[in-house]
């Protein structure tokens, strides 16, 4: 822990402590720190200081890496000397690193860094290790470091102390260092530029640090170079800078690049929304039922091949890349996952959930499973398309990617557009620096175009439905989370995605050629409909269904009655008269030959026995039918007859089956509703959203009232083994670093409830600490605590 952060935070008031909590939702995330040394801790930790710098612009970066490379806590005018700017220019990014507590001012003016900033960069602004972690290092005895000297023309006497300090005075001297490499064989001023300004690791012959006479011999010998391993050399910070000489300063880039824009209608950018939403919706519907009736096998190496895909495409009418969006969506969205045992790819129970839910929340749960979505569908290598759903190394960062270039498109306004993709690319650099800049030049244009497939964006321009989602990047979730309700319930985008879905078309107009016309975007109820009683001949402004004898008898294959199908029918627009003839007709001649399925079969060699077995009363639930004397007919499945039988008193044994069974799924608990063809679906409740982290500004002043109010050490210890009189010596020491150290700790209480507690307080004989169990502050009475343990 830094104790000089803690000293910072307690000179804050609440205003800025609140700006600093409002920047890094990591330190109040549950269980929300109540004291400052906490809070530092938090605000310490190296994995949340890289997080708050992914999402950093350019210039704050620049500064973090000049105080790395001037080193010793530079005050603000040393920092904007450095980079040769004025410092009223370089005040407003450094409160921003102050906001961030990636920075923060000491007392004397002088900047300190978190410690995990170092980690980040090897070699901040193109520069290597300052020259004392050479010439300090064990590799570079004393003896080696007197050669350096009498090489340089330096006294060799004293210390190893003395001897690194007049060295790097001399190396550091860009005045010296020019005298010094004017004396150099030929070809070291080459070999010197290029590690000062290519390196400051490059890549080296090792035998030419041995040859005497050569420029790496020469520059070894001065301390100008350091041969880390043997075809490896560095060069030190100090070198580097001095040869750059006095005029170089550090890059600071205050302002976003020109990102030029043209004017577009804002009418048309929504009426593709409104096009685009309900027809992803339909043909993700299309998709998923189409997985249901011929499983998606998968390749031996993973993800899904060319060939399947462009089945899947041709039979749902979908293009292939929405077929690659869509399957690779539907996955990470849960409402698709391999079973083995059916060989592929099939719709989960989430699925029979999901399209029960009213349309905007089918839409939200595709873009909330895309904005997670850890590869781009639609992103070209080679002028090729990844394997649907195989395995990318660049997983995290594509999904990063993808909220850097919605988050740069949210600057532009509404009613323009970008001008080029490659002014774009550039923009998302400057505000997501991090980033890899040739993956994030790769990804752009296909996130661009899913972006489009999925309502986001239109006329490369961002539509309303993609502002909201832009606006979510900090609750993106991952690509491992099951649903992440804070995308799927925020309020903004379920207002959005309804209006996306408002135009969509729930009528249609039925012709006497047996057609049936939707002029706009097809709701995904009446496309569904329409899909299962009709064939799809056109799509686009208005869709066109064609009815014929093949395709009513699709729908009565699938259960639907004819009266049942002309009711539905009918609720969506007027049916001509040759449409009712054509579906009467069909229905006529529909059953002439029967097929029967039965759930499993029974066997014996006792005629009397099965004839007993079908007469029993208690087995009239399995719907028993004798086919022979020897066979019964079930219609229940294997399981449920072989327990009702045993049930009833019988010794049945299973049998290895000779023909497949189709397994359906089922749900385990929950409300069950019936679908058509006798399944029934689970309809997950509402997801719990997580306990909402405090406001920023209420926890400040929790903070400084706490840090106005706080006990010594020995008050803790004193009023645990006052009040805590249960306990035995070792477990009041443990009580109290729950509460001084903020330690993980099981507790048990007179009545035998145990709890999993952390970050406590004390307050008048009661423990106020974190529960884990519970998710929130509890406050447990110290005369009621009977035991104590660590908590692993």
């Amino acid at each position: 822990m830094d104790d000089h952060l803690i000293a910072w935070l307690t000179t804050l008031d609440e205003d800025r402590l609140a700006r600093v909590l409002a920047n890094r939702p990591d330190a109040i995330a549950a269980p929300w720190p109540r004291r400052l040394d906490a809070l530092a801790h938090r605000l310490g930790n190296t994995f949340a200081v890289m997080e708050v710098m992914r999402g950093l612009p350019l210039p704050p970066l620049e500064l973090l890496q000049a105080c790395l490379v001037i080193g010793g806590r530079p005050t603000e005018d040393e920092l904007a000397r450095f980079l040769g700017v004025s410092t009223s220019e370089v005040i407003p990014w450094l409160d921003r690193l102050y906001d961030c507590a990636l920075a923060w001012p000491g007392q004397d003016g002088r900047i300190h860094l978190a410690e995990a900033v170092a980690r980040w960069w090897t070699a901040p602004c193109g520069l290597g290790e300052p020259l004392s972690t050479y010439l300090d290092s064990w590799m570079l005895n004393t003896e080696g470091l007197r050669r350096i000297c009498r090489t340089l023309g330096l006294a060799p006497q004293g210390g190893k102390r003395q001897m690194v300090a007049r060295a790097t005075a001399l190396l550091s001297d860009p005045e010296r260092l020019t005298e010094l490499v004017s004396g150099a064989p030929d070809g070291t001023v080459g070999v010197l530029d290029d590690f000062a300004w290519d390196g400051p690791v490059r890549s080296v012959d090792g035998n030419r640090f041995l040859n005497p006479g050569t420029p790496e011999k020469w520059a070894a010998d001065r301390g100008l170079l350091f041969r880390t391993q043997w075809d490896v050399a560095e060069m030190p910070r100090e070198v580097a800078l001095a040869l750059r000489g006095p005029e170089y300063h550090g890059p600071f880039t205050p302002y976003p690049p020109d990102l030029a824009t043209i004017g577009v209608d804002r009418d048309a950018v929504e009426y593709a929304m409104c096009l685009a939403a309900p027809h992803v919706l339909d043909r993700a519907t299309a998709l998923l039922e189409n997985t249901d009736k011929t499983p998606l096998p998968l390749l031996k190496n993973g993800g899904i091949g060319v060939r399947e895909v462009r089945r899947v495409a041709k039979e749902t009418g979908c293009s292939e890349e929405e077929t690659r969006l869509l399957l690779e969506v539907t996955a990470v969205a849960r409402l698709i996952a391999l079973d083995e045992a059916a060989g592929g790819l099939v719709p989960t129970d989430r699925f029979d959930a999901w399209r029960l839910e009213d349309a905007p929340a089918r839409l939200r749960t595709l873009l909330a499973a895309w904005w997670r979505m850890e590869r781009s569908s639609l992103r070209r290598t080679e002028g090729r398309y990844p394997a649907v759903l195989g395995d990318d190394p660049s997983g995290e960062t594509i999904a990063r990617i993808r909220w850097a270039v919605l988050g740069a498109l949210t600057e532009v306004p509404a009613g323009y557009a970008f001008a080029t993709l490659q002014e774009l690319v550039q923009s998302v650099h400057w505000r997501a620096p991090l980033l890899d800049r040739e993956l994030l030049a790769e990804c752009a244009p296909g996130i661009l175009e899913e972006a489009r497939l999925l309502g986001l964006a239109a006329h490369d321009s961002l539509t309303d439905l993609g502002r909201a989602l832009a606006a979510l990047g900090q609750v993106a979730g991952n690509e491992n989370d099951d649903l992440v309700p804070e995308v799927e319930y925020d309020p903004v985008l379920a207002e959005r995605s309804i209006r996306a879905l408002a135009s969509a078309q729930r009528t249609a107009l039925f012709g006497a050629d047996l057609t049936a016309v939707v002029t706009g975007p097809p709701a995904a109820e009446l496309a569904s409909l329409l899909d299962r009683v009709a064939d799809r001949e056109s799509k686009g402004a208005a869709s066109v269904w064609r009815f014929t004898p093949a395709t009513v008898r699709r729908a009565l294959d699938a259960g639907a009655g004819a009266d049942t199908l002309l009711d539905q029918l009918a609720q969506v627009g007027t049916l001509p008269q040759p449409l009712v003839y054509l579906i009467r007709d069909v229905a006529r001649r529909h059953g002439e030959v029967t097929v029967t399925t039965v759930g499993c079969i029974i066997q014996g060699s006792d005629p009397a026995l099965l004839a007993e077995i079908a007469g029993h009363r208690r087995l009239a639930k399995l719907g028993l039918r004798l086919l022979a004397s020897s066979v019964l007919a079930s219609s229940a499945p294997a399981d449920r007859t072989l327990a009702a039988l045993r049930e009833a008193g019988y010794a049945p044994v299973p049998v290895n089956d000779t023909g497949e069974i189709e397994i359906r799924r089922e749900p385990q608990s929950g409300r069950l509703i019936l679908l058509p063809g006798g399944r029934v679906a689970e309809l997950d409740p509402l997801p719990m959203l997580t306990e909402p982290p405090p406001d920023p500004h209420e926890h400040a002043k929790r903070l400084i009232t706490t840090r106005e109010e706080a006990r010594q050490n020995g008050q803790t210890w004193a009023l645990i083994g006052r009040m805590a009189t249960r306990l035995p010596t070792a477990e009041q020491s443990l009580l109290g670093f729950v509460v001084d150290r903020g330690v993980r700790a099981l507790i048990t209480l007179s009545d035998g409830v145990t709890a999993t507690v952390s970050h406590g307080e004390l307050h008048s004989g009661v423990l106020d600490a974190w529960c884990e169990e519970a998710g929130d502050y509890l406050e447990f009475p110290l005369n009621e605590i009977a035991s104590v343990t660590a908590s692993t």
